[in-house]
């Protein structure tokens, strides 16, 4: 079983910068690939971030430019670097892990791996 703790959120200003991480127990992160979504008040969760199990990077194109996913696996942590941050960024983030990637590098999240999620605010 694994389980995935979020933190970094808070509070910041338009064009501010945040780090989230995700500490990772019960398994080995370095073999799986790993996401970061969000969901905003009274919308649906929405793909931010993915890293696969070989390091390859995949985006939503609202982020392109201005988030970094990473991986630290001596630390089982994987890390998303938001900067030049905007209102429309205020959401809870919530990463995943063991989802897979599809041929047209959609990432399909695995339904029982979520943390507990982390809230991020942005203002104007």
């Amino acid at each position: 079983q694994v389980q995935l703790v979020e933190s970094g959120g808070g509070l910041v200003q338009t064009g501010g910068s945040l780090r989230l991480s995700c500490a990772a127990s019960g398994r080995t992160l370095s073999s799986v690939n790993m996401g970061w979504f969000r969901q905003a008040p009274g919308k649906e969760r929405e793909f931010v971030a993915a890293i696969s199990w070989i390091d390859s990077y995949y985006y939503a194109d609202s982020v392109k430019g201005r988030f970094a996913i990473s991986r630290d696996n001596a630390k089982n942590t994987v890390y998303l670097q938001m900067n030049s941050l905007k209102p429309e960024d205020t959401a809870v983030y919530y990463c995943n892990a063991g989802g897979r990637i599809d041929s047209d590098s959609n990432y399909s999240p695995r339904p029982d791996y979520w943390g507990q999620g982390t809230q991020v605010t942005v203002s104007s």
